[in-house]
């Protein structure tokens, strides 16, 4: 007995000795969400040129075709990769959960900017889209059951009505509301659910599985909608620019940019990292300058400076709680 005693009085004291020594310390807890920030960044890069391409990609292909397709595309590719890493199959309430993902950011948002784009300008889409970062962290709050400060809600506040206002003035304001303004605010509410639930999902299925099931799970419905719907009502004709743009839509905006976002999200805090969003409607804006044509003047700087500011205040407030 008094060995088995002294035999587990050794390793504490060894672990005490180590801990006092500082041989094996424990993780920095900044890693962890600048690690998340960092994910999250390099995916709202990936995403700030979905507006710019859907808006090039509509000019010569039916908004359905473009919408569905790039699912279907997306879909391919998760499908192979699923099957050469030998994903092991969601279970239970996760196909459920999957299925709000889908919803969100497979269907929902898609659907509702290409429609929208067909008629709104990109600068203008970019005024509601800049809502979604502060939707997604009241989404994420609710979901995940987090609890930010109150700093961090009224830099959030800041924030967004800076990114706001800042493609506003782009866009030329808010005089009244238009049916593309429902169907961009009803993409950003589906959006940010999808977000807030695929972020959670990230955490028990792995970032780019999650998207990947989510693809999968909707690809028989979004390649009947790509195929056969368009066929019947307008032949696929578009200059080669057009069909790149569909490319990226497919390959980097609906796939390979969840990668990281969903990581991002996974690695959390989900309500911080989803504050990144922030500078989104700054990058859309800047591409649809150059590939659009759009005019960059003065106010794009200074909206620009304004915004990125909240966000890093509001991520900072977020910090300091941790």
């Amino acid at each position: 007995m008094r060995d088995n005693s002294s035999a587990t009085v050794i390793p504490a004291q060894a672990v005490s000795e180590q801990a006092s020594t500082g041989l094996h310390p424990p993780e920095p807890r900044e890693r962890r969400p600048a690690s998340g920030l960092w994910w999250g960044l390099l995916g709202v890069a990936a995403f700030s040129f979905t507006v710019p391409f859907t808006k090039v990609a509509v000019g010569g292909l039916p908004p359905l075709f473009v919408a569905s397709g790039r699912a279907v595309v997306a879909a391919l590719l998760a499908a192979l990769a699923l099957a050469l890493t030998r994903q092991r199959l969601p279970r239970g309430t996760q196909w459920a959960r999957l299925a709000v993902v889908a919803g969100g950011v497979v269907v929902g948002f898609p659907f509702l900017t290409t429609f929208a784009l067909t008629a709104a300008p990109a600068g203008h889409s970019a005024v509601v889209i800049a809502l979604l970062p502060a939707v997604t962290a009241m989404t994420a709050v609710l979901r995940g059951r987090e609890r930010p400060p109150r700093s961090f809600w009224a830099m959030t506040a800041v924030g967004a009505l800076a990114a706001i206002g800042f493609a506003s003035v782009q866009a030329g304001g808010f005089a009244s509301l238009h049916w593309t303004d429902l169907l961009l605010f009803g993409a950003v509410a589906t959006c940010a659910v999808g977000y807030a639930e695929g972020g959670l999902l990230a955490r028990e299925l792995g970032a780019w599985q999650t998207i990947s099931w989510a693809l999968v799970l909707v690809s028989p419905l979004m390649a009947v909608l790509a195929i056969l719907l368009p066929a019947t009502q307008q032949h696929l004709s578009a200059t080669p620019a057009q069909w790149a743009a569909f490319a990226y839509l497919g390959v980097v905006s609906m796939f390979l940019g969840f990668f990281a976002w969903y990581r991002g999200l996974a690695i959390g805090p989900m309500a911080q990292v989803s504050q990144v969003q922030l500078v989104q409607p700054v990058m859309t804006i800047a591409w649809a300058s150059l590939l659009l044509g759009e005019r960059l003047d003065w106010t794009t700087v200074a909206g620009g400076l304004a915004v990125v500011l909240c966000a890093g205040a509001a991520v900072r407030a977020r910090s300091g709680r941790s």
